[in-house]
Order: C-alpha cells, then structure tokens, then sequence
C-alpha cells in the first residue's frame, strides 16, 4: 500500500513532532511504500491502516 508523505507529515506536526515531520519531508518519496517503511512507520507510531489514501469517487 502506498501512502501520502504528506499524511505522514500532517499527523507528525499534529503530534509537535516538528523534527521528525520535516526529516521525513526531506528524506521520504513522496508515495511511501508502507511495506518497504514498515519499521519506520512503526518507529513513529503510525499504522499504515489508519493512513491509506482514501480512493476518489
């Protein structure tokens, strides 16, 4: 599954994780493989479930 870095960053800065949010801004693609990130998504706290692109009507 493919997420948004966007989402990621989003929910980081919600969180007042500002370092964090801006090191993955600059050094994740801007889709993030959720299985090739898993560790690190797991390392943030974030659940690649939750962050799934909603798909368009």
């Amino acid at each position: 599954m493919r997420i948004a870095r966007q989402r990621i960053v989003n929910i980081l800065r919600e969180r007042g994780q500002l370092m964090r949010a801006e090191w993955v801004e600059r050094e994740l693609p801007e889709r993030v493989d959720s299985e090739e990130h898993a560790g690190l998504l797991a390392l943030l706290r974030l659940d690649p479930a939750d962050l799934a692109d909603v798909p368009s009507p």
